[in-house]
């Protein structure tokens, strides 16, 4: 049995890539089948037109004709087999089998119901997160609603506007949930489109205008808006005159209408859904909208600046690095040009085969969680001479000691639609983190390198610190997570933001206290 290397597709973009061959192979079979169905209703149009000739020329006459014992064997032999023949043929069941035969071949690298679901829930949080129109995004574009105006917040070079199913996928997906804040909002969008189309049905839609209708009008009354649930209900009867339940709703929602005053339907209107994990969420979301346009100016902050740092290694006095201050609470500085595009092709090509759906701590141990949507593989320093040289790199950048266990192998992610990491903090927040699996104490700094470019989105967001980073191909960014004196800095709390655009690869360094003691001495100072 064929086995997947696509699980969980929607949580990396490659994955996502890769798909695409498999949907060439399924557009080939239902080539060859079109082929052999196009030769079958050729015959049968070859049948239909001898038959009807003979009905137009020679039976014109019928007693003439059937005189002739050839034309009358040939009439009852018709009837007798060869219509049969025509009718019962099995032909069109073979064509396809062999279709469904050569599509179950591919369908274990085919998504699964919760690719499906978790990229419909993508497309939702990049409208929530870059509070892009719903109605846009059904066009093809990305625009928010500023000072009462549409703006582009980017202009893709490629894109495809959604069908009314499309639409109904990801309203049902919400709805589903109980998330009747995106439902409204997309299968309003799913029945515009039905009802511009009639009503009409493709074989490949899933959905209909009555599907869509029925979705909507029962998200409404759950928000409270009983007067448009009754509407749509009775727009739904008109397709489906005989549907006890949507009479039943009707009944039910002409009553609490009827009533004087009308009974209140608890609803709470179109308010998006509460998040336990993210309690900074508007701050978050400022962040990534803005994508790094607020970071303090030079003149503003005379103490942040550019540079070319070597760091007194000899090993880079030839050659050394662009350095860019960015905050100096906490400290974070992104260095430009660390890494050239052979080096991040050999890291992501080698990562590849070992990408697995990305983790995060729970208690002790480690599960996936929907604030983290990518794929990450860890590479050993023998998995490829390239990870060596950037090990190196590092360490004379940071002064750390970065060999394993003092520092972690290196992590290789690779982020899916919408593709996110929620705030979170690097460094153990637990005594029973897994992070101290390895005993050599917290996480005392981050190095992450930035192994693409993506067009729109991605930045990371420092939260308490109020601001965000753009992504910056080939570039690094490092930050120290500890005080001195080993307590975990607030200022660190930080986070991927969704990526709108793009194809996000980043590798993550964590550098542990333990082997540092030479090189990042400790102080009691809390303000260190």
């Amino acid at each position: 049995m064929k086995i997947s290397q696509l699980r969980e597709m929607y949580t990396s973009l490659l994955n996502v890539k890769q798909a695409i061959s498999v949907e060439r192979k399924l557009i080939d079979y239902l080539r060859i089948y079109i082929d052999h169905e196009f030769e079958r209703l050729e015959d049968i149009k070859r049948f239909y037109a001898k038959v009807s000739d003979l009905h137009t020329e020679l039976y014109k006459g019928p007693a003439t004709a059937m005189a002739n014992p050839l034309v009358a064997f040939t009439l009852i032999k018709r009837l007798h087999s060869e219509w049969l023949n025509v009718v019962y043929s099995n032909e069109a069941l073979e064509n396809t089998q062999v279709l469904r035969s050569s599509y179950e071949e591919e369908e274990a690298d085919l998504p699964k119901l919760e690719d499906l679901q978790g990229a419909a829930k993508g497309l939702m949080r990049l409208q929530d997160v870059y509070a892009l129109q719903v109605a846009s995004l059904v066009r093809g574009c990305f625009q928010r609603v500023t000072k009462g105006k549409p703006i582009d917040i980017y202009l893709p070079a490629v894109s495809v506007p959604l069908s009314g199913d499309d639409c109904f996928l990801v309203g049902k997906v919400a709805y589903e949930q109980e998330d009747y804040y995106h439902s409204v909002q997309w299968l309003e969008e799913s029945v515009r489109l039905f009802r511009g189309t009639g009503g009409e049905w493709s074989p490949e839609n899933e959905g209909t205008l009555e599907d869509a209708l029925d979705h909507l009008a029962f998200s409404h009354f759950k928000t409270g808006n009983i007067s448009y649930a009754l509407t749509l209900s009775q727009e739904l009867l008109n397709h489906d005159p005989m549907n006890g339940r949507v009479l039943q709703n009707v009944e039910k929602y002409e009553k609490l209408l009827g009533t004087s005053p009308p009974i209140s339907i608890r609803g709470n209107g179109l308010r998006r859904p509460t998040s336990n994990n993210l309690r900074t969420r508007d701050t978050y979301e400022r962040l990534c909208q803005t994508q790094g346009s607020q970071q303090p100016m030079l003149f503003e902050n005379p103490r942040l600046f550019c540079d070319y740092f070597t760091n007194g290694n000899p090993g880079l006095l030839l050659l050394p690095v662009r350095r860019e201050v960015l905050s100096l609470r906490p400290y974070v500085v992104l260095y430009h040009s660390f890494i050239t595009d052979t080096e991040a092709e050999d890291i992501k090509r080698t990562a590849q085969p070992g990408l697995k759906r990305s983790v995060v701590a729970a208690g002790e141990k480690q599960a996936t969680a929907e604030y983290r949507i990518s794929k990450s593989a860890w590479l050993k320093g023998s998995a490829h001479p390239t990870v060596g040289k950037l090990d190196q790199r590092i360490s004379m950048l940071t002064g750390l000691n970065v060999k394993h266990p003092y520092g972690e192998y290196l992590q290789v992610v690779n982020y899916g639609i919408g593709g996110h990491y929620e705030p979170h903090f690097d460094h153990a927040t637990s005594p029973s983190s897994p992070v101290f699996k390895l005993k050599t104490g917290n996480r005392v700094a981050t190095f992450m390198i930035y192994l693409s470019s993506v067009e729109a989105g991605g930045c990371t967001a420092f939260i308490y610190a109020n601001f965000s980073v753009p992504v910056v191909e080939k570039a690094a960014i490092f930050w120290w997570n500890l005080h001195r004196n080993g307590q975990g800095d607030a200022d660190t709390l930080h986070a991927g933001c969704p990526v709108l655009i793009g194809d996000k690869w980043v590798a993550n360094k964590w550098i542990h206290e333990h082997g540092q003691e030479f090189h990042h001495r400790c102080s009691l100072n809390p303000e260190e």
